[in-house]
């Protein structure tokens, strides 16, 4: 991805987008995937609408997770931490419990771009996406380096609305048309 594939002809539009971060371990002083992520959401021209972190559990990242789905001035939702394989990795099961659509993709995506600089350790990442009442989410893992991976090699570029060919802003308004609810009326 790069920049010969951005529309300078349309404007750039800033979305606001909440970071989450999974562990049972860190608290916002010590927390750089997260902080990692914060920047580049900031750096990239979003705002970084909240900024939480959450144990590994199940209800309280589903909690999280509806909050924010149903507040209509949050556009998406990206987390890191729990994506593993460990017990207390529950991220996915959470996120999955709320999906609407699974965005297979991602993770696919992920997968190919992690596999270049981890190689076959990227197998034991269960990073993944979906969209819940107009709100896009995405889980990656909680390394500073997959969370870089995920937003310089994937979301930097979806979450562009002059990225070309195609999107995840410009079809923002229809993620709910079957509802006959647009953008920001996701109450």
């Amino acid at each position: 991805m790069s920049e010969d594939k951005l529309d300078h002809s349309r404007s750039f539009v800033p979305l606001n987008l909440a970071v989450l971060t999974v562990s049972d371990t860190r608290g916002l002083e010590d927390d750089k995937s997260g902080q990692t992520l914060a920047t580049r959401i900031s750096d990239a021209g979003h705002v970084v609408a909240d900024r939480q972190i959450v144990k590994d559990d199940v209800p309280q990242i589903v909690g999280l997770l509806t909050k924010w789905i149903d507040n209509p001035n949050i556009d998406g939702v990206i987390s890191t931490g729990g994506t593993g394989l460990t017990g207390r990795d529950v991220t996915p099961e959470a996120f999955k419990s709320v999906f609407e659509k699974e965005i297979d993709g991602f993770s696919a995506l992920f997968h190919r771009i992690s596999y270049d600089k981890i190689g076959t350790s990227t197998i034991q990442s269960r990073a993944c996406a979906g969209v819940a009442k107009g709100t896009y989410l995405f889980a990656l893992p909680g390394s500073t380096g997959a969370v870089k991976d995920a937003w310089d090699g994937i979301l930097k570029w979806q979450l562009d609305y002059r990225y070309q060919p195609c999107n995840f802003v410009e079809i923002m308004p229809r993620l709910r048309e079957h509802e006959g609810i647009t953008l920001r009326d996701k109450g």
